[in-house]
């Protein structure tokens, strides 16, 4: 599932190119058909990430809600426009698909692939189950197997937001937002490797940042929630926020502080140098040797060192 780093990325694109003119806003797939037409000719005047949610608003008040699951994507054609200074723009964001462009999330390519001249027209044909299309006069964005595509209201984005925990990226205050995390983390029994994922206690976070949050704390994942320090918790949430914001600038989850500039350039090369531990069941702790364990904690793989989070 994309994280949180991801959807942020997917908001700077779309509002980078589909902020400020009309839109024809369509659901070739169809199941969207109904809020595509209450969208359609209007400009979009702002979007924005909250966890992994995303919110784009129209001139008429309502808003496209999208959470994209484990298998959502976006996929962006024509007029491209790179949101991170130095970084050429891609053309896939979120689960990997159909388009042989990589998914923005945990890893990029730098441009879109014309796939049996998808791109010798424009827009160009719709490519699998897209269940809404973006389009102005230059740009388009296809979305594709989100969990949720829906209209609301602001009153209904109000309700949505308010049952989310804090998000680093989509607060301005954050030794506020990280007070609320500390408290929504030590007054419950549940494993603090099971509440970083809850997304009412702290917004954005997954599998992979969720093992290498812990393993950076040298936290055994298993602890009760009550049991964690509060001043524990809260270098946590500042180091979740350091993470993302890296996330969000490099469209990549690159967990390693102990990396010099060569060391990182290889790491964003190749996952499998990115991490302390997520995907490293088996192989040895890069810091003590002892090899990293994998266990199911509701239902997701969960991976840690049992000897440095003991």
């Amino acid at each position: 599932m994309p994280e949180g780093h991801t959807v942020h990325r997917i908001a700077l694109q779309v509002g980078a190119d589909l902020v400020g003119p009309p839109l024809a806003v369509s659901s070739p797939q169809g199941r969207f058909a109904a809020g595509a037409a209450r969208l359609d000719g209007q400009r979009m005047l702002e979007v924005h990430a909250v966890g992994k949610q995303l919110f784009c608003t129209f001139e008429s008040g309502d808003v496209l809600r999208v959470h994209l699951g484990l298998y959502g994507a976006w996929d962006f054609y024509g007029r491209i426009t790179p949101i991170v200074d130095g970084q050429a723009a891609v053309g896939s964001m979120g689960a990997p698909r159909l388009r042989r462009v990589l998914r923005m999330g945990e890893d990029e390519r730098e441009a879109p692939a014309d796939e049996g001249g998808l791109l010798a027209h424009f827009p160009p044909d719709p490519v699998g189950q897209v269940r809404v299309r973006l389009a102005s006069a230059e740009s388009v964005a296809d979305l594709r197997g989100p969990s949720a595509c829906e209209v609301l209201d602001p009153q209904e984005v109000q309700a949505v937001v308010d049952r989310l925990g804090p998000d680093p990226a989509s607060t301005e205050d954050l030794e506020a937002a990280g007070a609320v995390v500390v408290d929504r983390i030590t007054t419950r029994g549940v494993a603090v490797g099971q509440l970083l994922m809850d997304q009412s206690v702290v917004a954005g976070i997954g599998n992979i940042y969720r093992a290498e949050l812990l393993f950076r704390a040298r936290l055994d994942p298993r602890t009760p929630g009550r049991a964690v320090p509060g001043d524990v918790v809260r270098a946590l949430w500042r180091d979740w926020a350091t993470l993302l914001a890296d996330g969000i600038r490099d469209g990549a989850i690159l967990t390693r502080e102990d990396l010099d500039a060569e060391g990182r350039a290889a790491a964003l090369a190749d996952t499998a140098l990115r991490h302390w531990v997520y995907g490293r069941a088996g192989l040895p702790c890069r810091v003590c040797g002892t090899p990293v364990v994998v266990e199911d904690m509701a239902a997701r793989k969960l991976y840690f060192c049992p000897h440095c989070q003991r």
